[in-house]
């Protein structure tokens, strides 16, 4: 039982990370950009109309708050790892660092879970908007090859889907700094057109749409702010960049808090003009944004829209599945997955092999999956990540007390035990098919972990699993 908790020594990942050298190109406006990239997408062009109808009414705008604040407390915690613990891997580096082998792997196979299903129902919303941008010129692409088999088209593979993983998948593979410039460019568009929808709806709010407030009352309210979560995934991906960052102990908790802060005051903004613009149980469709403005008669700003979403939509893509492929890297390079996963391209300097293996196995998921059901499982992934992320930041305070740190959680442990509450209270309001399916995908985790990962652990062949590293000798690296 004690080889199950047997933890891995900083210093012992400090010289992996050396040895594994990725290239060090991100900057912490490229951080931002990655973060926003990610954060801003499917949650304000799909999920605000359709939450503000089913569950939360016009005090969507309370929803978006609540879960921003659950995010911002794992965002701390999330930074004071990555300044002190500058290595790829997030959660699962650092819960392998604090709480033990076995805690570390399930999350981690919790986390390829959450980026692959995330990366493949992110591909199939844009695969939709692309078909109505091209419908709008009158191209039509025939049902059989743009609908996925259990869509009820008829069709026998989403090929768009495909495509735009592939796509994104060439650009992982060839080096990060073209992929963020890649991702600069989009999430400066999405930006301007979410700009250019606040500036146009805010002159057509109604305050008379924002009553009743809470027409599901409170518990609406939290209902919601478990769904929106999702609008929130991906900023905890910038910490899966530590090792391609320049001066990474001060970049990433830049790059995490400026991002979710930018995505926050956006996401409550939009959400109150959004309904404040159109009376909230029409806003039950797949377009919210696009809706408002058609509304209101402005047709043009809604074709618009469209464009900015299918950009939008695109960075979300390229971060999930550059975050999928950080985590099996570092889970390869422990000796917890096969070798390959790990290896490193000696031109481009990515893990080139771990990268098209996971746009592959993400490209065959969108084409021939219906994944409407298997979504959730992407939030309640997410927030268990969370929980265990603000319980290790406690720990390692008591273990490495002297460890340098650029920033630090205030008020320890008060914050992360608030943090992990907000988060299990979020995972106790999604629904039960959700938990069934989350604890089948662990069970499956456990028995992988049981016959390969515990054999094939560096630390099973190692001296270094009881290692105590002297916080010392860290603050001299």
């Amino acid at each position: 039982m004690g080889n199950l908790f047997r933890k891995k020594s900083i210093e012992t990942m400090l010289d992996q990370s050396k040895a594994h050298a990725l290239k060090r190109s991100l900057g912490a406006l490229d951080l931002t950009f990655l973060g926003i990239g990610a954060i801003i997408g499917t949650g304000i062009f799909v999920l605000t109309g359709i939450v503000a109808a089913q569950s939360a009414g016009p005090a969507l705008v309370i929803s978006f708050i609540l879960s921003g604040i659950a995010c911002a407390l794992a965002a701390l915690c999330y930074a004071e790892f990555s300044s002190s613990v500058p290595i790829a891997g997030s959660v699962y580096t650092y819960t392998y660092a604090t709480i033990g082998e076995f805690f570390a792997f399930l999350i981690g196979w919790d986390l390829m879970l959450e980026y692959l299903l995330a990366v493949s129902s992110v591909a199939t919303g844009w695969s939709a908007y692309f078909q109505s941008l091209l419908s709008g010129f009158g191209v039509n692409i025939p049902k059989i090859l743009s609908s996925s088999p259990g869509s009820g088209h008829g069709g026998i593979i989403d090929l768009p889907a495909v495509l735009i993983i592939l796509f994104i998948t060439m650009l992982l593979s060839r080096g990060v700094q073209g992929s963020a410039r890649f991702n600069n460019i989009m999430v400066i568009i999405k930006l301007i057109v979410i700009l250019g929808f606040i500036v146009t709806g805010i002159g057509y709010v109604k305050p008379d749409n924002w009553h009743p407030f809470m027409p599901f009352g409170f518990h609406g309210v939290v209902t919601g702010a478990a769904t929106v979560f999702f609008a929130y995934l991906g900023f905890d991906a910038v910490a899966t960049a530590s090792e391609e960052v320049k001066k990474p102990q001060k970049n990433v908790p830049i790059g995490i808090i400026a991002s979710l802060g930018i995505c926050t005051i956006l996401y409550i903004v939009v959400s109150g003009i959004l309904t404040g613009i159109v009376p909230y149980t029409k806003l039950n469709v797949s377009d919210p944004v696009s809706f408002a403005l058609k509304f209101i008669n402005h047709d043009k700003m809604a074709g618009l829209i469209s464009f900015g979403a299918l950009a939008g939509i695109t960075t979300v893509l390229l971060v999930m599945a550059y975050g999928q492929v950080r985590i099996t890297f570092s889970m390869s390079r422990d000796g917890l997955l096969p070798k390959s996963f790990s290896t490193v391209h000696p031109k481009f300097k990515t893990p080139f092999v771990n990268t098209w293996i996971t746009g592959i196995i993400a490209a065959v998921i969108a084409g021939f999956v219906d994944l409407t059901t298997l979504a959730h499982l992407v939030n309640i992934g997410t927030l268990a990540a969370f929980t265990l992320i603000s319980i290790a930041v406690i720990i390692m305070r008591k273990t490495h007390p002297n460890l340098k740190r650029s920033f630090k959680v205030p008020l320890v442990p008060i914050l992360p035990i608030i943090s992990a509450l907000c988060c299990v209270y979020l995972m106790l309001n999604l629904p039960a098919i959700t938990w069934k399916a989350f604890v089948i995908w662990l069970v499956i985790g456990i028995i992988v972990y049981f016959l390969y990962a515990r054999k094939h652990s560096h630390l099973n062949h190692s001296k270094t699993a009881n290692h105590t590293i002297n916080d010392s000798e860290l603050n001299k690296r």
